[in-house]
């Protein structure tokens, strides 16, 4: 992953990954990050060091808590989908008022389609 260090996008959508190797936060100029259709449980908080990144795809994962507060300080971060993940009511709540990005999630009463 160092070798690609001046890499802008990365999309690794439904490739069964669950976590991310910490090599991913030596990628300081990633604007976009596509981790849709995978089996992550964790929010990869990697993804937090990354002065650069706008978009984070994590679209139909297994996600349950997100780092709302690292996530607030991310300087350009602009969208992030968790939609079709089972994000609890805690993330619901205190992620609004804290955010000034756009954070796409489904209903609560939305089901996550089963594998």
């Amino acid at each position: 992953m160092t070798t690609f260090s001046q890499l802008r996008e990365l999309r690794l959508e439904g490739n069964y990954l669950h976590r991310l190797p910490n090599e991913v936060s030596s990628l300081q100029h990633l604007k976009a990050i596509d981790l849709s259709r995978n089996q992550f449980q964790d929010f990869p908080e990697q993804l937090t060091a990354l002065p650069e990144l706008e978009t984070i795809n994590l679209e139909e994962n297994e996600i349950v808590d997100v780092p709302v507060e690292k996530l607030a300080t991310m300087p350009a971060l602009r969208v992030i989908n968790l939609r079709l993940n089972p994000l609890s009511a805690e993330v619901r709540v205190i992620a609004p008022p804290l955010i000034k990005f756009d954070m796409l999630m489904s209903p609560e009463d939305t089901q996550v389609p089963l594998p």
